[in-house]
């Protein structure tokens, strides 16, 4: 894990352009700039829209299994493919908690990175439907694809208009 947590620091820092090594060093052994907080990069702009309208889509996700398949509904459908009901209350929350979180931009990295397995379970739902998400049940498509941009907003951030939350800013780091 410590690993992971290193290579998305150095990736950040690739994307992003903040380090440079004759500034000041941070806590986390990165030399960072010091860099004006109201000023935005177009990568900034980047995690963000990537940011809002991936959670968007989670938010209306975890709403239609809610108000059109009913939580019930929801429960029934896990448990026809072997999957244990619980799973689709976690699911639920999952979608919505997380898009929730990523529109407003707290815990960006972590969240978008735990939304992962929920998008590569629904991949192992659809993958027999074929490749298309437009074939009849959705194709593996659409799931796969979105576990990728998971994986960009992880290494981009929050970006720009993200809501900071101090006290999980001390607690998460750059991870918040």
């Amino acid at each position: 894990m410590k690993m992971v947590i290193l290579y998305l620091r150095h990736f950040e820092v690739y994307l992003q352009g903040v380090c440079s090594f004759t500034d000041r060093l941070s806590p986390g052994g990165f030399q960072q700039k010091d860099t004006d907080m109201t000023t935005h990069t177009n990568s900034d702009y980047a995690a963000f829209a990537l940011r809002v309208t991936s959670g968007s889509l989670f938010l209306a996700h975890g709403w239609l299994k809610i108000s059109v398949f009913t939580v019930a509904g929801t429960v029934g459908f896990f448990e026809s493919l072997g999957l244990p009901g619980l799973l689709a209350y976690f699911t639920i929350a999952a979608e919505i908690v997380g898009g929730i979180a990523l529109i407003l931009g707290i815990g960006t990295r972590l969240v978008s990175l735990a939304l992962i397995p929920v998008l590569l379970g629904a991949t192992w739902v659809h993958a027999g439907n074929g490749w298309l998400f437009s074939a009849e049940g959705g194709g593996w498509e659409f799931p796969i694809f979105w576990a990728v941009v998971q994986g960009a907003i992880a290494a981009l951030g929050s970006g720009a208009f993200a809501l900071k939350v101090p006290a999980l800013q001390r607690a998460l780091g750059q991870f918040a």
